[in-house]
């Protein structure tokens, strides 16, 4: 679609994350809660309502509704009731979903985020609240019949709902990698997208640029991945400005997005609100939230991504983009700060991070390398003292170090004749022979082609194997260089 018609209008959009919070037992009942067990297994009476069963809170999940809720900067209720919303699905056999109405337990607040200008932008919340998942409905291709699987009914979620302050795709891209970045921190879910525990809806709508009347808004479900919901987002902002330039108008409805072609379609209209005849549950007491309480889970808060970036760049010394990479992981993070502790080369730490382990939890599909702190602060410290080659520490010596407890590295490094040569008389009779077999590229660099140092300097280290400490090296070549 042509730019300058694109420009003409001014994306809306609210989103709603849905997290499973990551406790043994359902929210109500003791039913367990774990991911990929065998169909209709973790249930029980409360979850398929047999009569004359009662619900009865998880107290973890509270907590961990309260951590995300002091993360977003919200204010939490102290008084809280528990509502039934009214619908049916085959999916929660009792007809209704225990969910928090009026009273959400986070009310407002907001996440930073940053988009492509670099530049940093609130997100205003409207509220997160407590509900519990459905179970799922499962359609097999060419059967007739539907599965219903209740493993995930009563399954504790938390709902984060942002107030209709969006503007890109980027931006809510943006906010859902935050989001899955906090709960991870603060281990109250596993942010997985492929396996459902985050999930995001997106309520989009489009509106004139100088217009104040909010557009219809469509409801765009099935995103199991960031790219997809910007994906998604996108392709929905473009289709509802098509629709309106050629005359039409949009239809308030629920759509799903098909990450194979990039389409959204529609699933069912909403053209009226729908009557879920919320009320108060009568089984639940009202949920009281102490000022003691309250300052006891404040106490369990772990430093979360923004305050430990600012601690990399001021403590540490870090450049910001070093302290953005280490920060958008939990592991990585903390695995800086345990080696950070055993060493005062912090950037060095951060470049191992950053290079060779990311490479090596790449090649794994890890978070975490089973590598001990101290013995990568002491391979770090051979590198600085000039002992062994960055090159031959990250290739050689690196991978012969894991798996093992209370590892000699500089004996690793000795065994695998890894150790540096330093003295100057050696180096320098190999300097004098590299030298002397290239006598024509010695003119050249005389003449002013000093890139030839790099080609010299190969020369020395192929020579030395490798062994060569490179600044004393370079020292000689520069010094002979210079007397010839």
């Amino acid at each position: 679609m042509d730019k300058s018609i694109v420009d003409k209008y001014q994306p809306v959009i609210g989103l709603e994350v849905h997290a499973q919070l990551q406790t043994s037992s359902k929210i109500y009942n003791s039913d367990a809660a774990a991911y990929g067990g065998a169909p209709n297994t973790q249930v029980g009476v409360i979850s398929l309502a047999h009569p004359g069963t009662l619900p009865k809170l998880n107290k973890r999940v509270v907590e961990q509704a309260i951590k995300m809720g002091l993360a977003c900067h919200s204010e939490i209720s102290r008084y809280q009731i528990f509502d039934r919303k009214n619908y049916f699905y085959p999916d929660l056999p009792k007809g209704y979903q225990l969910t928090q109405d009026r009273t959400p337990i986070c009310i407002g607040g907001f996440i930073k985020v940053n988009v492509k200008s670099d530049k940093a932008i609130q997100i205003k919340l409207n509220r997160i609240h407590i509900e519990e998942d459905a179970g799922k409905s499962i359609h097999l291709e060419d059967e007739v019949d539907t599965l219903i699987d209740l493993n995930r009914a009563g399954v504790p979620l938390i709902e984060i709902v942002t107030e209709p302050v969006i503007n890109s795709s980027e931006a809510a891209g943006a906010l859902v990698n935050e989001i899955r970045k906090i709960v991870r921190y603060l281990d109250i879910c596993d942010g997985n997208m492929e396996e459902g525990s985050l999930r995001c809806d997106a309520n989009v709508s489009v509106m004139k640029r100088g217009a104040s009347e909010l557009g219809k808004k469509v409801e765009v479900k099935n995103m199991n991945s960031i790219r997809n919901v910007q994906r998604a987002i996108d392709h929905e902002i473009n289709r509802q400005i098509a629709v309106l330039e050629k005359g039409g108008s949009i239809v308030s409805e629920t759509r799903t997005f098909d990450v194979v072609s990039g389409t959204t379609s529609s699933m069912r209209t909403k053209e009226e609100l729908n009557d879920y005849r919320y009320f108060p549950d009568p089984d639940l007491s009202p949920l009281l939230v102490s000022d003691e309480w309250l300052d006891e889970i404040k106490a369990t808060m772990p430093m979360l991504p923004e305050a430990l970036l600012q601690k990399f760049i001021s403590e540490y010394n870090l450049p910001e983009y070093d302290a953005e990479v280490l920060t958008e992981n939990k592991a990585m993070a903390n695995f800086f700060l345990s080696v950070s502790a055993l060493t005062t080369h912090y950037k060095s730490v951060s470049n191992w991070l950053m290079g060779p382990i990311k490479s090596l939890l790449n090649e794994r599909g890890v978070e975490l390398l089973p590598l001990e702190p101290k013995v990568l602060a002491d391979l770090i410290e051979l590198v600085e003292q000039n002992k062994i080659s960055f090159a031959n520490a990250a290739q050689k010596v690196l991978p012969s170090l894991l798996d093992k407890e209370n590892v000699d590295v500089l004996k690793v490094a000795k065994d695998l004749n890894l150790i540096q040569e330093s003295d100057e008389s050696t180096i320098q009779e190999v300097v004098d022979k590299v030298l002397g077999n290239f006598p024509a590229k010695v003119a050249e660099y005389k003449k002013g082609k000093k890139g030839l140092i790099a080609m010299f300097m190969g020369e020395v280290m192929k020579q030395t194997k490798g062994k060569a400490d490179p600044k004393v090296a370079n020292s000689l070549l520069q010094k002979k260089l210079s007397e010839i």
